[in-house]
């Protein structure tokens, strides 16, 4: 008897998690896995914030149902993330949120918006990006095309390379995925002047922004790292944001995020979320109440949104911290290695230099994890394994 499932073949193992997962297999007691993207603290482990333990004893002892949440989520959190990315720049009634499964549910969201809604768009992603920002958008039915991002000492932003082919190659009604502060993998933002630019050929192109909001405060600061976003929304009268809270409140496995959509008039919004609706109603029907329900009850409480700032502004200072002294330790390693441009990089990835060789005898000789375009995950560096770390980079590297 033939088996239908035969035909079925092996998909390769995600880039980032099936490094973790050797990770996990490797003995080594010395080992140290940079690749995944969360906060780890000075213990090596990823914190639950005291605001939200906090939080959840309040909702433990205030809940009375599991029922389910409506289809674009809590009221409360929803105006939460309204205030927290667009604060009075642009009026509530132009403005639809929807609370998602964390950032990747908005950005699926998203996607299926934009291929049943604007069948004609393509989406221009930067190169380098998250890895999973093409696979996301492509399995929407989206055509993805890339922009140049890294100029070629692979340090610094190329913005005349980026402005050139969104004027040059992007068509009116594409839209532009931008990283609203410290981007993935590289940690290279726009300066404020830079934003002013590419809001300019956005506006010039009329082109949809879909702005990726993961790290808002892990940048330099919860309302300067809005400051991008909204340069461009003051030129666009659309836009859509993706957002994220499993950083900044530290809430990975809760799956905590919204969509947002910016829409020209309050008529145009009111169709739009009802788009949204349906396309959420057809794949996750509504989102998880815990995650949403202790951003909102932080976000109530004024003493918890006090406490809650304290914690994020100790990992954004620690993060800058720990890029420093990584800096500083490499400078002292070896013949001496000037990795100085990190300090321009900001959030909780840096893209190293290295290449994929010495990237992969870093895990064969020394059991550290990085993945293979030689991004580090800053955050999960330890004050006191910097020394062994920086003496291994500089072995591959000689």
């Amino acid at each position: 008897m033939s088996h239908r499932f035969s035909v079925v073949q092996t998909a390769p193992p995600d880039s980032i998690l099936g490094l973790t997962e050797a990770f996990n297999a490797d003995p080594n007691p010395h080992k140290m896995n940079l690749s995944v993207g969360v906060y780890k603290d000075e213990s090596g482990q990823t914190p639950v914030l005291k605001s939200v333990k906090a939080a959840e004893q309040k909702l433990l002892d205030g809940e009375v149902t599991k029922g389910y949440l409506s289809i674009d989520g809590l009221p409360d959190y929803r105006n939460d993330v309204r205030e927290l990315v667009f604060a009075d720049s642009i009026a509530a009634d132009r403005i639809a949120v929807l609370q998602t499964p964390g950032g990747t549910g908005a950005l699926r969201v998203a996607a299926d918006f934009m291929a049943t809604q604007l069948p004609q768009a393509r989406i221009w992603i930067p190169s380098p990006t998250w890895a999973n920002h093409a696979a996301i958008f492509a399995a929407a039915g989206l055509p993805v095309e890339t922009y140049r991002y890294l100029s070629n000492d692979k340090t610094s932003l190329d913005l005349d390379g980026m402005l050139s082919v969104l004027r040059d190659q992007a068509k009116p009604g594409d839209a532009v995925l931008l990283h609203g502060c410290c981007h993935n993998p590289t940690g290279v933002d726009p300066t404020a002047d830079d934003w002013k630019q590419i809001a300019a050929v956005i506006a010039e192109k009329n082109l949809l922004p879909l702005v990726d909001f993961a790290y808002q405060g892990f940048g330099d600061g919860l309302q300067e790292d809005a400051n991008g976003l909204r340069t461009v929304l003051a030129q666009v009268d659309e836009a859509m944001v993706c957002t994220s809270f499993s950083k900044n409140f530290g809430l990975y496995s809760e799956r905590v995020g919204a969509v947002s959509l910016v829409a020209g008039n309050a008529a145009e919004c009111e169709a739009s979320r009802s788009q949204l609706k349906r396309i959420v109603r057809t794949n996750y029907s509504n989102p998880p109440r815990h995650g949403g329900a202790i951003v909102a009850t932080i976000l109530a409480d004024a003493e918890l949104t006090q406490q809650w700032k304290s914690e994020l502004e100790a990992m954004r200072v620690r993060i800058s911290r720990l890029r420093e002294q990584f800096v500083e330790t490499m400078k002292s390693t070896g013949d001496g290695y000037d990795f100085s441009f990190l300090l321009r990089q900001k959030g909780m990835f840096s893209f190293s230099g290295l290449n994929p060789m010495q990237v992969d005898e870093l895990k064969s000789k020394h059991s550290v994890y990085i993945v293979g375009s030689g991004r580090i995950n800053v955050a999960g560096m330890n004050e006191s394994k910097m020394q062994p770390f920086c003496d291994a980079v500089a072995s591959v590297m000689s």
